[in-house]
């Protein structure tokens, strides 16, 4: 649905709301983290789902809802990470053909995808790296301060 109507969506006024968007939740979230507890109940698990899935077509940025219910949710950062890759993979895989089938997906996307692989491989050998060092209560503040940091990019591009 959210790729339809981004068919005839103003882009730049959309991700300029995204980005204050994104900047507010993360400091939000680093303000009050210790006081907000996200049950694991279904109907949370639909809302952050459905909320992931409208930014995920709109924005092809699924990830700040399900990161935010992830880090909440889950004991330690392992089953953070095991839960936001095994739940990306899937979005992913889901809204790439939801996005060929609306011709979204060009011969132009497919060879920057094919570049864009080499930057996730580097990206993901140094992130693990990373990942290890990084203590289980400081992990999270690493999260909410990629999601700021996420919005202010969004909110400057022209």
């Amino acid at each position: 649905m959210a790729i339809f109507v981004l068919t005839r969506m103003e882009d730049q006024l959309i991700r300029k709301v995204l980005g204050v968007v994104l900047i507010l939740t993360s400091i939000y979230f680093m303000l009050f983290s210790q006081r907000i507890k996200l049950p694991t109940t279904k109907k949370v698990q639909v809302s952050a789902g459905t909320l992931s899935g409208l930014m995920g077509g709109f924005f092809g940025m699924q990830g700040p809802p399900a990161v935010l219910y992830f880090i909440q949710s889950e004991p330690t950062k392992e089953h953070y990470m095991a839960m936001t890759q095994t739940y990306f993979l899937i979005g992913n895989l889901m809204m790439t053909l939801v996005r060929a089938y609306h011709g979204f997906f060009t011969r132009t996307v497919l060879v920057d995808y094919c570049y864009g692989i080499g930057g996730v491989a580097i990206g993901s050998i140094l992130g693990a790296y990373v990942f290890r060092h990084i203590p289980n209560r400081l992990f999270r503040y690493v999260v909410y301060a990629y999601i700021g940091i996420s919005g202010i990019v969004i909110w400057m591009e022209n």
